[in-house]
């Protein structure tokens, strides 16, 4: 029998998807040994979206592991090779930024760099306010730089928020499948 994917699940403080997000990872958790990872704002903020410890208690509850909260858990990632595919979802227009001008002053952030070292794909599942204005250049650089891959995204409401991108949870796995071949799904663009 052959072990399964090992996929780390990073969740920035987008918080009105996480309700989608844990679903996601619900699905994901039937085929995959799941790890999440959290931001300082997903792990502690409470919001109209709930609470932080009840986001936390629902990650450990899927994943059936603590989840990784601070920088110096996410660093140990890199030495251990503890995925094979890192997905953050959501990510964040912040985030976004920190990666693509390599700064690792978050939990997710250093889980990246950490994961990067290894040679091992980084799947982004976005979720900003700002990815057709300030977050665009980022997309960008990302999009070109080895490791990272997109999950497939669009405008999630062109008329009320027209610079909003946000990626299309329902293609993640397909995504992290043709991440692990070193390919971007296509079409990336919805």
């Amino acid at each position: 029998m052959s072990e399964k994917l090992r996929i780390g699940c990073a969740l920035c403080g987008s918080f009105c998807t996480f309700e989608k997000t844990m679903a996601a990872l619900e699905d994901l958790s039937e085929r995959y040994d799941l790890t999440a990872v959290v931001s300082q704002n997903a792990g502690s903020t409470d919001t109209r979206f709930g609470e932080a410890a009840a986001h936390l208690a629902r990650l450990e509850q899927i994943t059936g592991k603590p989840v990784i909260k601070t920088i110096p858990e996410a660093e140990r990632i890199g030495p251990g090779k503890l995925f094979d595919v890192l997905v953050i979802m959501p990510c964040t227009g912040n985030t976004l930024g920190k990666l693509a001008a390599g700064i690792t002053d978050t939990t997710v952030t250093m889980a990246a760099k950490a994961h990067l070292r290894n040679g091992r794909p980084v799947v982004v599942a976005m979720s900003t306010n700002d990815g057709l204005s300030a977050s665009l250049r980022n997309v960008g650089e990302l999009m070109v730089r080895k490791g990272y891959y997109f999950v497939p995204f669009g405008q999630d409401d062109p008329v009320k928020k027209e610079t909003s991108l946000v990626a299309d949870l329902t293609k993640v796995e397909q995504t992290v499948i043709k991440a692990l071949e070193g390919k971007q799904l296509q079409p990336v663009l919805l």
